[in-house]
Protein backbone atom coordinates (compact mmCIF):
# COMPACT_ATOMS: atom_id res chain seq x y z
CA UNK A 1 0.00 0.00 0.00
CA UNK A 2 1.43 3.51 -0.75
CA UNK A 3 1.90 5.75 1.63
CA UNK A 4 1.65 9.60 1.71
CA UNK A 5 5.02 10.33 2.21
CA UNK A 6 6.40 7.43 -0.31
CA UNK A 7 8.40 9.25 -3.26
CA UNK A 8 8.66 7.91 -6.48
CA UNK A 9 11.89 6.61 -8.10
CA UNK A 10 11.08 9.24 -11.01
CA UNK A 11 10.82 12.09 -8.73
CA UNK A 12 13.97 11.27 -6.91
CA UNK A 13 15.94 10.87 -10.43
CA UNK A 14 14.29 13.63 -11.63
CA UNK A 15 16.36 15.59 -9.06
CA UNK A 16 19.66 14.10 -9.26
CA UNK A 17 19.70 14.41 -12.85
CA UNK A 18 19.82 17.90 -13.07
CA UNK A 19 23.77 17.85 -11.68
CA UNK A 20 24.07 15.47 -14.98
CA UNK A 21 22.85 17.85 -17.29
CA UNK A 22 24.17 21.41 -16.16
CA UNK A 23 26.45 22.67 -18.38
CA UNK A 24 29.97 23.47 -16.69
CA UNK A 25 29.54 27.46 -16.56
CA UNK A 26 31.09 28.80 -13.82
CA UNK A 27 32.89 31.62 -13.46
CA UNK A 28 36.64 32.77 -13.77
CA UNK A 29 38.98 36.16 -13.32
CA UNK A 30 41.55 35.60 -15.76
CA UNK A 31 42.13 38.79 -18.01
CA UNK A 32 39.41 40.44 -15.43
CA UNK A 33 40.45 43.94 -14.70
CA UNK A 34 38.87 43.45 -11.33
CA UNK A 35 41.68 40.62 -10.70
CA UNK A 36 44.42 43.47 -10.33
CA UNK A 37 41.92 45.60 -8.29
CA UNK A 38 41.37 41.75 -5.69
CA UNK A 39 45.20 41.81 -5.66
CA UNK A 40 46.86 38.67 -6.80
CA UNK A 41 45.66 34.90 -5.92
CA UNK A 42 46.50 32.51 -3.48
CA UNK A 43 47.00 28.58 -4.18
CA UNK A 44 46.92 25.67 -2.78
CA UNK A 45 47.47 21.86 -4.31
CA UNK A 46 48.09 18.30 -3.03
CA UNK A 47 49.25 15.19 -4.65
CA UNK A 48 49.44 12.17 -2.58
CA UNK A 49 50.90 8.61 -3.35
CA UNK A 50 50.59 5.56 -1.41
CA UNK A 51 52.49 2.59 -0.03
CA UNK A 52 54.98 4.75 1.71
CA UNK A 53 58.58 5.14 0.20
CA UNK A 54 61.85 3.44 0.44
CA UNK A 55 63.74 4.29 3.80
CA UNK A 56 67.33 2.10 4.16
CA UNK A 57 68.89 2.43 7.38
CA UNK A 58 71.90 4.76 7.81
CA UNK A 59 74.28 2.75 7.53
CA UNK A 60 72.94 0.05 5.01
CA UNK A 61 74.76 -0.91 1.78
CA UNK A 62 71.77 1.29 -0.21
CA UNK A 63 71.53 4.66 2.35
CA UNK A 64 71.70 6.53 -0.98
CA UNK A 65 68.17 5.42 -1.59
CA UNK A 66 66.19 6.65 1.44
CA UNK A 67 63.91 9.10 0.49
CA UNK A 68 64.87 12.03 3.34
CA UNK A 69 67.51 14.08 2.79
CA UNK A 70 70.74 13.58 5.13
CA UNK A 71 71.53 16.55 7.62
CA UNK A 72 69.13 18.79 8.61
CA UNK A 73 67.68 22.44 8.73
CA UNK A 74 69.48 24.33 6.57
CA UNK A 75 72.84 22.37 6.29
CA UNK A 76 70.73 19.15 4.13
CA UNK A 77 71.33 16.75 1.28
CA UNK A 78 68.90 15.18 -0.91
CA UNK A 79 69.41 11.48 -1.74
CA UNK A 80 69.48 9.62 -4.80
CA UNK A 81 65.51 9.65 -4.61
CA UNK A 82 64.76 13.53 -4.21
CA UNK A 83 68.24 14.63 -6.10
CA UNK A 84 65.60 16.07 -9.24
CA UNK A 85 64.52 18.82 -6.93
CA UNK A 86 67.84 20.20 -6.10
CA UNK A 87 67.62 23.21 -8.14
CA UNK A 88 64.42 23.95 -6.21
CA UNK A 89 65.65 23.60 -2.85
CA UNK A 90 65.05 27.53 -1.53
CA UNK A 91 61.41 26.74 -2.85
CA UNK A 92 60.91 23.80 -0.37
CA UNK A 93 61.04 22.50 2.76
CA UNK A 94 60.69 18.59 3.19
CA UNK A 95 59.35 17.14 6.94
CA UNK A 96 59.57 14.17 8.65
CA UNK A 97 58.17 12.96 11.40
CA UNK A 98 54.11 14.63 11.10
CA UNK A 99 51.31 12.54 10.69
CA UNK A 100 47.96 12.43 11.92
CA UNK A 101 47.16 10.64 15.39
CA UNK A 102 43.87 9.45 14.61
CA UNK A 103 45.75 7.54 11.57
CA UNK A 104 47.85 5.64 13.49
CA UNK A 105 46.29 2.75 14.73
CA UNK A 106 44.27 2.85 11.29
CA UNK A 107 44.86 -0.40 9.16
CA UNK A 108 48.20 0.34 6.46
CA UNK A 109 45.81 0.93 3.64
CA UNK A 110 43.25 2.62 5.44
CA UNK A 111 44.41 6.54 5.98
CA UNK A 112 44.26 8.16 2.57
CA UNK A 113 40.97 8.82 2.98
CA UNK A 114 42.09 11.28 5.84
CA UNK A 115 45.58 12.39 4.51
CA UNK A 116 43.56 16.01 4.26
CA UNK A 117 41.22 15.91 6.56
CA UNK A 118 42.80 14.61 9.82
CA UNK A 119 39.84 12.28 10.74
CA UNK A 120 39.05 9.59 13.35
CA UNK A 121 37.63 6.42 12.19
CA UNK A 122 36.48 4.59 15.12
CA UNK A 123 35.37 0.77 14.88
CA UNK A 124 33.67 0.51 12.10
CA UNK A 125 32.28 4.23 12.14
CA UNK A 126 33.00 5.49 8.73
CA UNK A 127 32.37 9.43 9.44
CA UNK A 128 35.01 12.09 7.68
CA UNK A 129 35.45 15.18 7.67
CA UNK A 130 35.84 18.41 5.47
CA UNK A 131 39.36 17.81 3.34
CA UNK A 132 42.01 21.24 3.30
CA UNK A 133 41.54 21.65 -0.21
CA UNK A 134 37.52 22.44 0.15
CA UNK A 135 38.29 24.15 3.54
CA UNK A 136 40.04 26.71 1.28
CA UNK A 137 37.53 26.43 -1.98
CA UNK A 138 35.37 27.52 0.33
CA UNK A 139 37.21 30.78 0.87
CA UNK A 140 38.70 31.54 -2.40
CA UNK A 141 36.53 29.25 -4.60
CA UNK A 142 33.89 32.07 -5.59
CA UNK A 143 36.36 33.80 -7.32
CA UNK A 144 37.10 31.30 -9.98
CA UNK A 145 35.14 29.78 -13.02
CA UNK A 146 35.91 26.51 -10.51
CA UNK A 147 36.00 26.37 -6.75
CA UNK A 148 38.72 23.80 -6.90
CA UNK A 149 39.77 20.37 -9.04
CA UNK A 150 39.84 16.66 -8.03
CA UNK A 151 41.93 14.92 -10.14
CA UNK A 152 42.98 10.87 -9.33
CA UNK A 153 44.72 8.05 -11.42
CA UNK A 154 41.55 6.12 -10.85
CA UNK A 155 38.90 8.60 -11.06
CA UNK A 156 35.58 8.72 -8.95
CA UNK A 157 35.07 8.40 -5.01
CA UNK A 158 35.99 4.64 -4.66
CA UNK A 159 34.79 2.27 -1.04
CA UNK A 160 35.02 3.34 2.72
CA UNK A 161 38.65 3.82 3.36
CA UNK A 162 39.74 2.95 -0.27
CA UNK A 163 38.82 6.26 -1.32
CA UNK A 164 40.11 7.20 -4.90
CA UNK A 165 39.73 10.62 -4.29
CA UNK A 166 41.62 13.06 -1.44
CA UNK A 167 38.43 15.90 -1.12
CA UNK A 168 36.33 15.18 0.82
CA UNK A 169 32.73 18.21 1.31
CA UNK A 170 32.06 19.92 4.11
CA UNK A 171 29.58 16.70 5.25
CA UNK A 172 33.03 14.43 5.11
CA UNK A 173 31.48 13.06 1.65
CA UNK A 174 33.89 12.24 -0.64
CA UNK A 175 34.21 14.50 -4.24
CA UNK A 176 34.35 12.35 -7.55
CA UNK A 177 37.73 12.67 -8.92
CA UNK A 178 38.33 12.92 -12.65
CA UNK A 179 41.15 10.23 -14.25
CA UNK A 180 41.16 11.48 -18.10
CA UNK A 181 43.07 14.22 -19.09
CA UNK A 182 41.03 14.75 -22.79
CA UNK A 183 37.91 14.90 -19.87
CA UNK A 184 38.99 17.63 -17.67
CA UNK A 185 40.56 19.88 -20.21
CA UNK A 186 36.89 19.35 -22.20
CA UNK A 187 35.69 20.97 -18.73
CA UNK A 188 37.91 23.51 -18.15
CA UNK A 189 38.34 24.90 -21.33
CA UNK A 190 35.97 23.13 -23.92
CA UNK A 191 33.90 25.30 -25.08
CA UNK A 192 29.80 24.66 -24.73
CA UNK A 193 28.33 23.90 -28.08
CA UNK A 194 24.88 25.59 -27.13
CA UNK A 195 24.32 29.27 -27.62
CA UNK A 196 24.25 31.33 -24.10
CA UNK A 197 20.33 32.16 -24.54
CA UNK A 198 19.82 28.12 -24.25
CA UNK A 199 22.19 27.52 -21.42
CA UNK A 200 20.66 30.10 -19.37
CA UNK A 201 16.67 28.67 -20.49
CA UNK A 202 18.24 25.52 -19.16
CA UNK A 203 19.37 26.74 -15.99
CA UNK A 204 16.29 28.93 -15.56
CA UNK A 205 14.34 25.59 -15.94
CA UNK A 206 16.68 23.69 -13.87
CA UNK A 207 16.41 26.57 -10.70
CA UNK A 208 12.63 26.17 -10.98
CA UNK A 209 12.47 22.35 -10.92
CA UNK A 210 14.70 22.70 -7.64
CA UNK A 211 13.12 25.17 -6.27
CA UNK A 212 10.03 22.96 -6.60
CA UNK A 213 11.78 20.22 -5.43
CA UNK A 214 12.99 21.91 -2.09
CA UNK A 215 9.31 23.27 -1.45
CA UNK A 216 7.96 19.80 -1.27
CA UNK A 217 10.46 18.36 0.41
CA UNK A 218 10.20 20.81 3.49
CA UNK A 219 6.64 19.52 3.71
CA UNK A 220 7.57 15.61 3.36
CA UNK A 221 10.67 15.58 5.67
CA UNK A 222 8.04 16.24 8.45
CA UNK A 223 6.12 12.94 7.59
CA UNK A 224 9.55 11.11 7.91
CA UNK A 225 10.78 8.52 10.92
CA UNK A 226 13.93 10.01 11.82
CA UNK A 227 16.35 7.17 9.97
CA UNK A 228 14.44 8.18 6.95
CA UNK A 229 14.52 11.96 7.61
CA UNK A 230 18.57 11.45 7.93
CA UNK A 231 19.12 9.59 4.69
CA UNK A 232 16.46 12.49 3.47
CA UNK A 233 18.97 15.07 4.06
CA UNK A 234 21.72 13.71 2.44
CA UNK A 235 19.59 13.49 -0.34
CA UNK A 236 18.61 17.51 0.17
CA UNK A 237 22.52 18.22 0.70
CA UNK A 238 23.31 17.40 -3.10
CA UNK A 239 20.03 19.00 -4.64
CA UNK A 240 21.49 22.04 -2.53
CA UNK A 241 24.59 21.39 -4.07
CA UNK A 242 23.12 21.37 -7.56
CA UNK A 243 21.23 24.53 -6.86
CA UNK A 244 24.39 26.22 -5.72
CA UNK A 245 26.10 25.30 -9.08
CA UNK A 246 23.27 26.74 -11.25
CA UNK A 247 23.35 30.03 -8.95
CA UNK A 248 27.13 29.88 -10.19
CA UNK A 249 26.73 29.33 -13.58
CA UNK A 250 23.87 31.75 -14.09
CA UNK A 251 26.10 34.31 -12.96
CA UNK A 252 29.00 33.91 -14.84
CA UNK A 253 27.15 32.57 -18.19
CA UNK A 254 28.77 34.78 -20.50
CA UNK A 255 32.06 35.04 -19.14
CA UNK A 256 34.16 32.89 -22.03
CA UNK A 257 36.61 29.98 -21.20
CA UNK A 258 40.56 31.25 -21.29
CA UNK A 259 41.18 30.01 -24.89
CA UNK A 260 43.87 26.81 -24.67
CA UNK A 261 45.60 25.20 -26.94
CA UNK A 262 44.87 21.45 -26.84
CA UNK A 263 47.84 20.67 -28.20
CA UNK A 264 49.54 21.90 -25.06
CA UNK A 265 48.29 19.30 -23.25
CA UNK A 266 48.93 15.06 -23.91
CA UNK A 267 45.62 15.00 -23.53
CA UNK A 268 44.99 11.02 -25.14
CA UNK A 269 47.93 9.64 -22.19
CA UNK A 270 47.25 7.09 -20.08
CA UNK A 271 48.16 5.15 -16.94
CA UNK A 272 49.69 3.16 -19.42
CA UNK A 273 52.26 5.48 -19.94
CA UNK A 274 52.80 6.88 -16.44
CA UNK A 275 55.17 9.91 -17.41
CA UNK A 276 53.25 11.39 -20.08
CA UNK A 277 49.83 10.71 -18.31
CA UNK A 278 51.36 12.39 -14.61
CA UNK A 279 52.53 14.96 -16.37
CA UNK A 280 49.39 15.93 -18.48
CA UNK A 281 47.74 16.17 -15.40
CA UNK A 282 50.51 18.29 -13.52
CA UNK A 283 49.59 20.23 -16.68
CA UNK A 284 46.52 20.68 -16.03
CA UNK A 285 46.71 21.47 -13.00
CA UNK A 286 49.02 24.53 -13.89
CA UNK A 287 46.80 26.15 -16.46
CA UNK A 288 44.05 26.15 -14.17
CA UNK A 289 46.28 28.12 -11.84
CA UNK A 290 47.96 29.89 -15.04
CA UNK A 291 44.46 30.96 -16.60
CA UNK A 292 42.82 31.62 -12.49
CA UNK A 293 40.42 28.92 -13.30
CA UNK A 294 40.92 27.60 -9.85
CA UNK A 295 42.74 27.83 -6.73
CA UNK A 296 42.51 24.94 -5.12
CA UNK A 297 43.70 21.34 -6.55
CA UNK A 298 44.29 17.54 -5.47
CA UNK A 299 45.75 14.76 -7.76
CA UNK A 300 45.69 11.39 -5.85
CA UNK A 301 48.48 9.71 -7.93
CA UNK A 302 46.99 6.39 -6.59
CA UNK A 303 45.41 5.14 -4.08
CA UNK A 304 45.88 2.20 -1.34
CA UNK A 305 43.89 -0.41 -1.96
CA UNK A 306 46.85 -2.69 -3.42
CA UNK A 307 46.52 -4.78 -6.46
CA UNK A 308 42.70 -2.96 -7.45
CA UNK A 309 44.41 0.43 -8.03
CA UNK A 310 44.87 1.67 -11.48
CA UNK A 311 48.53 3.03 -10.58
CA UNK A 312 49.99 -0.10 -9.20
CA UNK A 313 50.92 -0.88 -12.59
CA UNK A 314 52.90 2.45 -12.59
CA UNK A 315 56.39 0.83 -11.84
CA UNK A 316 55.84 -2.30 -14.43
CA UNK A 317 55.34 0.27 -16.99
CA UNK A 318 58.42 1.88 -17.06
CA UNK A 319 60.17 -0.87 -16.60
CA UNK A 320 61.09 -1.59 -13.46
CA UNK A 321 59.31 -4.69 -12.88
CA UNK A 322 56.68 -6.02 -10.46
CA UNK A 323 54.29 -3.79 -8.88
CA UNK A 324 53.68 -0.63 -6.97
CA UNK A 325 51.79 -2.71 -3.93
CA UNK A 326 54.77 -5.75 -4.28
CA UNK A 327 57.48 -2.91 -4.44
CA UNK A 328 56.70 -1.54 -1.05
CA UNK A 329 56.18 -4.77 0.46
CA UNK A 330 59.59 -5.90 -0.94
CA UNK A 331 61.64 -2.96 0.57
CA UNK A 332 63.74 -4.59 2.92
CA UNK A 333 64.55 -7.47 0.91
CA UNK A 334 67.63 -7.81 -1.59
CA UNK A 335 67.71 -4.96 -3.75
CA UNK A 336 64.35 -4.27 -2.34
CA UNK A 337 65.70 -0.88 -1.30
CA UNK A 338 67.02 0.45 -4.69
CA UNK A 339 63.80 -1.43 -6.72
CA UNK A 340 61.39 1.10 -4.43
CA UNK A 341 64.03 3.94 -4.24
CA UNK A 342 63.82 4.31 -8.32
CA UNK A 343 60.31 4.65 -8.72
CA UNK A 344 60.22 7.41 -6.03
CA UNK A 345 62.64 8.76 -7.71
CA UNK A 346 60.39 8.35 -10.90
CA UNK A 347 57.61 10.11 -8.76
CA UNK A 348 59.76 13.13 -7.53
CA UNK A 349 61.05 13.79 -11.23
CA UNK A 350 57.45 14.34 -12.31
CA UNK A 351 56.81 16.77 -9.06
CA UNK A 352 60.01 18.42 -9.92
CA UNK A 353 58.52 18.78 -13.30
CA UNK A 354 55.63 20.30 -12.27
CA UNK A 355 57.01 22.44 -9.71
CA UNK A 356 59.43 23.86 -12.25
CA UNK A 357 56.77 25.09 -14.44
CA UNK A 358 55.33 27.23 -11.77
CA UNK A 359 58.40 28.64 -10.77
CA UNK A 360 59.29 29.38 -14.00
CA UNK A 361 56.07 31.29 -15.13
CA UNK A 362 55.95 34.71 -14.08
CA UNK A 363 53.42 36.80 -11.88
CA UNK A 364 53.70 40.45 -11.10
CA UNK A 365 57.15 40.90 -9.36
CA UNK A 366 57.37 36.68 -8.68
CA UNK A 367 55.86 33.35 -9.66
CA UNK A 368 53.71 31.42 -9.97
CA UNK A 369 54.98 28.99 -6.95
CA UNK A 370 55.30 32.15 -5.20
CA UNK A 371 51.52 32.36 -4.01
CA UNK A 372 50.93 28.51 -4.48
CA UNK A 373 51.29 25.88 -1.74
CA UNK A 374 51.99 22.80 -2.84
CA UNK A 375 52.29 19.65 -0.17
CA UNK A 376 53.59 16.36 -1.81
CA UNK A 377 53.29 13.08 0.31
CA UNK A 378 52.03 10.08 1.50
CA UNK A 379 50.18 8.94 4.77
CA UNK A 380 52.48 5.88 4.93
CA UNK A 381 56.13 6.23 6.12
CA UNK A 382 56.84 2.36 4.88
CA UNK A 383 53.66 0.43 3.71
CA UNK A 384 51.19 -0.39 6.55
CA UNK A 385 53.60 2.13 8.57
CA UNK A 386 51.08 4.88 9.56
CA UNK A 387 53.91 7.82 10.81
CA UNK A 388 56.57 9.72 10.10
CA UNK A 389 54.68 10.48 6.55
CA UNK A 390 57.27 12.05 3.97
CA UNK A 391 56.15 15.10 2.80
CA UNK A 392 57.32 17.93 0.81
CA UNK A 393 55.71 21.57 1.39
CA UNK A 394 56.75 23.57 -1.52
CA UNK A 395 56.03 27.09 -2.66
CA UNK A 396 54.36 29.82 -0.89
CA UNK A 397 57.77 32.34 -0.65
CA UNK A 398 55.63 35.61 -1.23
CA UNK A 399 53.13 34.33 1.60
CA UNK A 400 55.92 34.83 4.32
CA UNK A 401 56.92 31.02 4.34
CA UNK A 402 60.30 30.26 4.60
CA UNK A 403 62.42 26.66 2.76
CA UNK A 404 65.44 25.94 1.64
CA UNK A 405 65.08 23.25 4.87
CA UNK A 406 64.50 19.94 6.15
CA UNK A 407 62.72 19.37 9.13
CA UNK A 408 62.51 16.65 11.66
CA UNK A 409 59.21 16.52 13.89
CA UNK A 410 58.37 14.52 17.10
CA UNK A 411 54.90 12.53 17.44
CA UNK A 412 53.75 15.22 19.47
CA UNK A 413 53.44 17.44 16.56
CA UNK A 414 50.37 16.41 14.28
CA UNK A 415 50.11 16.94 10.60
CA UNK A 416 47.37 18.90 10.86
CA UNK A 417 49.46 21.47 12.73
CA UNK A 418 51.14 22.07 8.73
CA UNK A 419 47.58 22.50 7.55
CA UNK A 420 47.05 25.73 9.79
CA UNK A 421 50.33 27.05 8.90
CA UNK A 422 49.34 26.60 5.39
CA UNK A 423 45.72 28.23 5.97
CA UNK A 424 47.14 30.86 8.04
CA UNK A 425 50.31 31.95 4.91
CA UNK A 426 47.22 31.67 2.39
CA UNK A 427 45.29 34.26 5.05
CA UNK A 428 42.34 32.52 5.84
CA UNK A 429 41.40 32.91 9.20
CA UNK A 430 41.96 29.84 10.83
CA UNK A 431 43.05 28.47 14.49
CA UNK A 432 42.48 25.42 14.21
CA UNK A 433 42.07 22.01 11.91
CA UNK A 434 41.29 18.35 13.33
CA UNK A 435 43.24 17.38 16.17
CA UNK A 436 45.76 20.83 15.30
CA UNK A 437 47.82 22.20 18.76
CA UNK A 438 49.49 25.12 17.00
CA UNK A 439 51.67 26.02 14.12
CA UNK A 440 55.14 25.29 12.27
CA UNK A 441 56.61 28.36 13.25
CA UNK A 442 60.30 26.97 11.77
CA UNK A 443 58.11 27.26 8.33
CA UNK A 444 57.82 30.98 9.21
CA UNK A 445 59.97 33.51 7.23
Amino acid sequence: MKKSWHLSRRTLLRGSAASLALPWLESMSWGNEKQAEAGLPTRMCAVYFPFGVSLPPANHEHAGWNWFPTGSGKEFEFTNTLKSLEPLRNQMTVLSGLSHPNGRSMGGHDTGDIFLTGASFKGRSYVNSISLDQLVASHVGTKTRFPSITLSSDGGVGEPTRATTLSFSSQGRPIPALASPRQVFARMFGQEDSSVDAARQRLEQTGSMLDLLLDHSRSLRRKLGKLDQNKFDEYLDSVRSIEQKVDRSQKWLEIAKPDIDPNSVALDASPDGPREYIRAMYDLIYLAYQTDSTRAATYMLGQVAGATTVANTFPACIGLGGNWHGLAHGAGKKDGFVALGRFDQFLAEQFAYFLTRLHETKEADGTLLDRTLVLYGSSNSRTHQNRNYPLILAGGNGLGLKHGQYLNFSESTPMSNLFVTMLQAMNIPSDSFADSTGVLSELHA
